[in-house]
């Protein structure tokens, strides 16, 4: 027995133990800060990545990596995921297609339809993104407001039982396509003129395939709790996961009601639901004026009908009443400055009270006489601060841009398009401790990911696409403002899609690594 054992042990000593492999890697960033889209606290490590894919993540001792990028005093976390985002059309045009002021805030995703307002045919359009490319992955949600006008037009009506049968069947076929849910926009026409047992029917059939529903809401201002408790009663009745669009309280006599809003949706969750928002970090919003002034009703059948009821003698004072109620809500017209207006170039930048001042016309005037020629894209500064801050720091609250790519020209419109993501952690979290960098991160990754119910995307983990942002906390900031809307942000130095590098040592490189992101059932 003694001489066994002994021989055993001679065996074990002679047969060499084999090193483990090398960990192959196209790409090894080493010794950064690891923000993982969790909210959980950073650790020093490394992630490798390999054909497209993240391959490892933490202290990573052997690595054969064909390219290594020190990270040192850098944040690696999840490229950022957009979720309300308005590039439907400029994602497909070769000048915007590049989607660069999303990928230097360390947008890796974005996703559009939102608003009720989009493609229909999803097929088409992820067909399209394909042949053209894109810098970021996009994923699509059915915009309900195009699905209704392509069936019905703009009508101040209910469907008509096989107008409603037609929604619900090309709701299914967009699901079957790729679609992550639906969308609507219940402020603009036609998705104002829906009620909410149309809205339950249609969501139905996103639910059945296992979408979201997520909605600009048909009031943010003084019946903002009504307008969230709408959503919900639409989440429970179609049984499926809700999420508020650009969560806020807008208009002064409206300050404090998101207090009220937050807590609807609190006692929601408590009681099962799935109920979730968004948020870009300004006091100031954006839309046209038509759907900030305009009466719903006078909307019915389209613009052109909007007119002659301008010009009607019973409807005109009607209309002119409303339009003068809703000035009365943005300080008679103070609160809204111009940020496209072609006919009148010199009014942008100016707000609607210092025109009429120029002018020598009353506010009610200059908004008339900009609806009546087409209208005009607004910014809107209708939010406290307070607010802001008290949504930004909630665990149900992601971070999204409502914005859309752009490349510099002659209007103004909102920076959030060129600064959100930036802003929210740079300043609000890295400068400003109104949450923590990992808690804003995960608002901008992991949320966003589960929210939408991406699997691969959202977090740092093996096996997950390789969509990767590295950023200096001292130095990843907003540049953009309102007058100086088309400034990048600083502070990304490498930033992956799919593994493909688009911004190194902080330059653009050009490539465009990005795909349409299908939803399988």
């Amino acid at each position: 027995m003694k001489w066994l054992c002994a021989g055993l042990l001679m065996l074990l000593v002679v047969i060499p133990v084999r090193a483990a492999e090398p960990l192959q890697a196209d790409v090894l960033l080493q010794g950064g800060l690891l923000v993982d889209g969790t909210g959980r606290p950073g650790v020093i490590g490394d992630v490798a990545i390999e054909g497209g894919r993240i391959v490892g993540v933490g202290r990573l001792e052997q690595v054969d990596a064909k390219w290594t990028l020190n990270c040192d005093g850098l944040v690696i976390c999840p490229g950022f995921i957009d979720l309300h985002n308005h590039a439907d059309f400029q994602i497909v045009t070769a000048e915007t297609r590049s989607g660069l002021n999303y990928l230097t805030q360390g947008c890796t995703t974005i996703v559009t339809g939102n608003c009720g307002f989009g493609p229909v045919d999803a097929a088409a359009y992820y067909s399209k993104i394909e042949q053209s490319g894109c810098g970021p992955n996009v994923a699509h949600l059915l915009p309900h407001g195009s699905l209704r006008e392509d069936v019905m037009g703009s009508d101040l009506r209910a469907p008509a039982n096989e107008e409603l049968a037609k929604m619900r069947s090309l709701a299914d076929k967009a699901m079957r396509d790729g679609v992550w849910g639906m969308t609507t926009g219940l402020i603009y026409v036609p998705g104002s003129f829906s009620k909410t047992d149309e809205l339950v029917e249609v969501a139905k059939v996103i639910s059945q395939h296992g979408g979201i529903y997520a909605s600009h809401i048909r009031n943010e201002s003084r019946d903002l709790p009504g307008a969230v408790s709408e959503a919900i009663t639409i989440g429970r009745d179609a049984q499926l996961p809700v999420h508020i669009s650009h969560f806020k309280a807008s208009g002064r006599d409206s300050w404090g009601t998101i207090r009220q809003a937050a807590a609807l949706i609190e006692d929601a969750r408590k009681k099962g639901q799935r109920v979730t928002a968004d948020q870009y970090p300004y006091i100031a919003s954006s839309t046209s004026l038509d759907a900030t002034i305009l009466p719903g009703w006078s909307l019915d059948g389209g613009r052109k009908a909007m007119l002659r009821r301008l010009d009607d003698p019973t409807d005109g004072p009607k209309v002119r009443a409303d339009i003068q109620k809703a000035l009365e809500r943005t300080a008679n017209g103070e609160a809204i400055r111009i940020a496209g207006y072609n006919p009148r170039r010199e009014w942008m930048g100016l707000n609607l009270k210092q025109i009429a001042e120029r002018e020598q016309k009353p506010v009610l005037d200059i908004a008339e006489m900009i609806t009546r020629n087409g209208g005009a894209r607004i910014v809107n500064f209708s939010m406290n601060e307070e607010d802001v801050r008290f949504a930004m720091a909630i665990d149900w609250v992601a971070t999204a841009s409502d914005g859309r790519a752009y490349v510099p020209g002659p209007d103004l419109p909102h920076p959030r398009s060129f600064g959100t993501f930036s802003r929210k952690i740079g300043y609000y979290a890295v400068q400003e401790k109104v949450l923590s960098m990992e808690q804003a991160i995960r608002s901008a990754s992991g949320l966003p990911a589960e929210i939408i119910g991406l699997k691969d995307r959202g977090f740092l983990k093996t096996d997950q696409a390789a969509d990767i942002a590295v950023f200096d906390p001292e130095t990843f900031r907003d540049r953009a403002t309102f007058d100086r809307p088309f400034l990048h942000s600083t502070g990304i130095r490498f930033l992956f899609v799919n593994g493909v590098p688009a911004i190194i040592d902080g330059e653009p490189t050009g490539a465009l690594g990005g795909r349409p992101l299908r939803r399988k059932l």
